[in-house]
């Protein structure tokens, strides 16, 4: 059995308020719905009223008999005379070419940035319709984030394995919780008139806290605006989306919006990342609370999960994985902030596992032999992230162990992290296998190539390039030395289909894993 005792030589750290807890806008505490309204029997508002609740100016058509209760950006929906069309702005199209087609679809009213002549239909016109397409259609669904316990969290890497653990947490401690991101949804945050819409749904259907995935996209594109959360919790901040952004600090400006007091009631912040020391030094009127690695004791690594003492409670989660404490650590704390005994969270924690494709380790032998290579599956997608789960993953190997990594860069996405991904692998990998993730229209090879350049120098071996992404996870586990080596394969973690410039292929690294173990054991592999 693979397995490490860390002491972290620190004593436990109970909990640290940098600002008094409280809510100076008065309000709902994060513990509770005090003053949440009741459940509404109907939403909807009338123009006139939205209109002076999220400012702008009507024309157009008469407003007086036009109520609002959803809102749409897409012309071709159908719709009623109670929607919304919101004429948004594109970098390939104006959504106010296509009002006069929502029209005909049946919208009864327009969000506009100029008024539209020959439309027999109200208009608001505001100066941004992007920006205030979310809070429009948060009032038109009678600001459903006020029925729930919000939870947002943003930063580079873990958004979705806290969301997914915070939604399982809670649900055993009795709360009806849900989660949204990555896994739920075709955007990491939803579009503002869909995340109103969904939240509205969840409400209705008894739902009682959401934990919900806030990307960088979402806070530069006012997605989430008109929300505010109970808990904005921030996880660390690496290199990626810089072909979004174009800089670093453009980025972390995007993901330090979530933290301003109007959006938030409480920011949990990891202050083991430079960036979330920034966000607490910064953070003005909104509670802080931190949260820190230093803040456990007496951790327990093994492949199949992890045990340590929080808040002096032992926990053990089916978590492999350094990288995981960084995880289920500001779950916990979420949960406590959300009202819970922290005697009830350590205890419902028991057990807890994470979703697909986050540190997921592989069982490659359900029948139990004992010298197959350990397999664990990540969604490490950027220099950061692959760095983490790679040292994770050597802290679960013996000292003469092999660690070896397979992975990918994705097509059409930020090229310059290709190489220092290829430098990441180098360094904390003894074999580097890299291959194709999500081509798209690029020339597989061509991407392999320029990941490879970073490893040019590091590596004693060269590193491996086999754009079969299949041949690629056989390689791997052929050349693994049974039990005393560990394989990670990154880059598409939940993902099942790899996407190229004229096709979309199913693919899961994990099914794939076990199908080539399989066909090794079926040729002879001696081990």
């Amino acid at each position: 059995m693979l397995g490490l005792r860390v002491m972290l030589g620190r004593p436990v750290m109970m909990w640290r308020s940098v600002i008094k807890m409280g809510d100076a806008r008065g309000g709902r505490q994060a513990g509770g719905r005090t003053d949440a309204p009741a459940r509404p029997t109907t939403t909807g508002i009338s123009l006139s009223e939205l209109a002076e609740q999220v400012g702008g100016r009507l024309a157009g058509a008469d407003a007086t008999s036009v109520v609002v209760d959803d809102v749409s950006f897409d012309s071709r929906a159908r719709a009623t005379k109670r929607t919304m069309f919101a004429a948004v702005r594109g970098e390939r199209a104006d959504g106010h070419d296509f009002a006069a087609d929502a029209v005909a679809n049946g919208v009864g009213s327009l969000l506009v940035e100029q008024e539209l002549s020959g439309l027999k239909v109200p208009q608001l016109v505001v100066p941004d319709v992007r920006a205030a397409m979310g809070p429009v259609a948060q009032v038109a669904h009678g600001h459903p984030g006020t029925r729930l316990q919000l939870v947002g969290v943003t930063g580079t890497n873990g958004k979705t394995t806290f969301v997914s653990l915070l939604a399982k947490l809670l649900n055993r401690l009795g709360v009806g919780a849900e989660s949204m991101g990555t896994l739920t949804g075709a955007r990491t945050t939803p579009e503002g008139p869909e995340l109103a819409r969904h939240l509205h749904e969840a409400a209705d259907a008894g739902v009682e806290a959401v934990a919900l995935e806030v990307s960088s996209h979402a806070l530069a594109l006012h997605r989430a605006d008109g929300l505010v959360f109970d808990v904005a919790v921030f996880t660390n901040l690496g290199r990626d989306h810089l072909d979004f952004h174009d800089t670093q600090e453009a980025y972390f400006a995007a993901k330090a919006r979530l933290f301003e007091p109007q959006r938030a009631r409480h920011a949990l912040l990891n202050i083991d990342d430079v960036h979330g020391r920034l966000l607490r030094d910064a953070a003005g009127g909104l509670p802080v609370m931190e949260y820190s690695l230093d803040d456990l004791d007496e951790v327990v690594l093994t492949p199949r999960g992890s045990t340590f003492t929080w808040r002096g409670h032992r926990v053990n989660v089916a978590l492999p994985g350094r990288v995981n404490l960084s995880n289920v650590l500001p779950v916990l704390e979420t949960a406590v902030l959300l009202g819970h005994d922290v005697s009830a969270v350590a205890a419902a924690a028991s057990d807890i596992s994470g979703p697909p494709g986050r540190f997921q380790a592989v069982n490659l032998s359900p029948e139990g032999h004992d010298r197959v290579p350990a397999v664990v599956v990540d969604y490490a997608h950027s220099p950061d992230a692959l760095a983490a789960v790679l040292e994770s993953a050597r802290e679960l190997l013996p000292v003469d162990g092999e660690l070896i990594v397979v992975f990918g860069c994705g097509g059409d996405r930020d090229r310059e992290k290709r190489p220092e991904m290829g430098r990441v692998a180098a360094e904390r990998a003894d074999r580097v296998i890299i291959t194709s993730d999500n081509p798209r229209s690029e020339d597989p090879l061509a991407i392999m190539e320029s990941a490879a350049q970073g490893s040019t120098g590091v590596a004693t071996t060269p590193a491996e390039l086999i754009v079969d992404r299949r041949a690629a996870i056989a390689a791997a586990l052929a050349g693994a030395p049974s039990s005393s080596s560990l394989v990670v394969i990154a880059g598409k973690g939940h993902e099942t289909t790899q996407t190229f410039a004229d096709r979309v292929e199913h693919f899961d690294d994990a099914e794939v894993a076990v199908e080539e173990w399989a066909r090794l054991a079926e040729d002879g592999d001696p081990r």
